[in-house]
């Protein structure tokens, strides 16, 4: 299936997306709920129905003249609210070339063990405008990856059998404004005002039974699903980004290992892969710069259109927006 949570009468709405159109969940079967985080709390209830429903609307046993057009509708991150959003680190295709960029070994923690960080999920939008502070300009960043959402709640959940805890996946941007970033993480915790402005997710929630022809197996030595699922992105039409999620070292099923250690993992929370191979312009300025020295760095501006797709995912469009509020906290500064 492929759930969209749109806007509705200022509310979140919880729509199928079948042929480009949205059929409202609880308009299509009185038991469905009208929102994903509904959804999510009762998911081994409801995903039977779903299935039915949306099987029913496929065939034309439910009337088509019930969906509206989804170019017509505002979209939400299909997750609106989510519980957390964490973040990880799966490619080592990123890592390695980052860390070559900067003239420095790769890091060998990446082979041993999965990683993640809590970012703002307050912060999580889907389509359409991202509004940045002027200190979010100084080399601001897109960052390419897919996410999944927990869809019941779990602790110390081994990886063998965490592919069950995943509602399904999404495209993940992980926005970033690189100057922050790095300043802050020179004090060895982070990444906080670097990050936590916007992440963008969308355009909809895809079940992992609509990915089954894509998967594949995992790396040799790891556990948990993969998928063959080509990974790409445009900035204002320009292609700058390949990879595919099948890259992914470290599995999803992995890393819900390591994030449920301890501690309870909740229906509603995100989990991002970390930025596949090419998937930056931090990654990809390093790489020019290091095989041309006169290579000019590319970060994002206002006006700028992000557009990412992952093959079965969908296509995710983002416009930079400048706000109007000119307030600074580099200028603020202690020297």
């Amino acid at each position: 299936m492929k759930l969209v949570s749109y806007l509705s009468n200022g509310h979140d709405q919880l729509a199928f997306l079948v042929d480009g159109l949205l059929f409202d969940c609880d308009l299509m079967h009185p038991e469905l709920p009208n929102s994903m985080n509904m959804f999510l709390q009762y998911w081994d209830d409801m995903f039977p129905i779903a299935q039915q429903t949306e099987a029913a609307i496929k065939s034309g046993r439910l009337s088509k003249d019930r969906g509206i057009s989804l170019e017509e509708a505002i979209l939400l991150a299909p997750v609106p609210f989510p519980t957390s959003c964490r973040d990880g680190y799966a490619f080592r295709q990123h890592v390695a070339a980052a860390r070559r960029n900067r003239k420095v070994d790769m890091i060998p923690e990446f082979d041993q063990y999965p990683i993640f960080y809590f970012t703002n999920h307050h912060s999580v939008q889907g389509p359409g405008d991202i509004v940045c502070m002027p200190d979010h300009f100084e080399k601001l960043d897109f960052e390419l990856e897919a996410a999944i959402v927990i869809c019941k709640n779990g602790r110390n959940i081994r990886a063998e059998q965490a592919d069950q805890y995943i509602g399904g996946l999404m495209i993940m941007n992980d926005m970033s404004a690189r100057r922050l970033q790095m300043e802050e993480m020179l004090l060895n915790l982070g990444p906080a005002k670097g990050k936590d402005f916007s992440t963008v997710i969308g355009p909809c929630l895809v079940t992992l039974d609509e990915l089954e022809e894509f998967e594949i197996p995992a790396k040799e030595g790891h556990v948990g699903k993969s998928w063959n699922l080509n990974m790409k992105c445009w900035v204002n039409g320009i292609q700058v980004s390949n990879g595919n999620v099948g890259d992914m070292d470290w599995t999803f099923a992995e890393i819900i290992e390591r994030c449920s250690y301890g501690v309870t993992i909740q229906a509603g929370d995100v989990i991002g892969s970390g930025t596949v191979g090419t998937g930056c312009f931090l990654e990809l300025n390093g790489t020019g710069k290091l095989n041309d020295p006169n290579y000019q760095e590319q970060w994002l501006q206002a006006g700028d259109i992000v557009e990412m797709e992952i093959t079965g995912l969908g296509k995710l469009s983002n416009t930079i927006v400048k706000d109007e509020d000119d307030f600074s906290i580099l200028a603020k500064k202690k020297i």
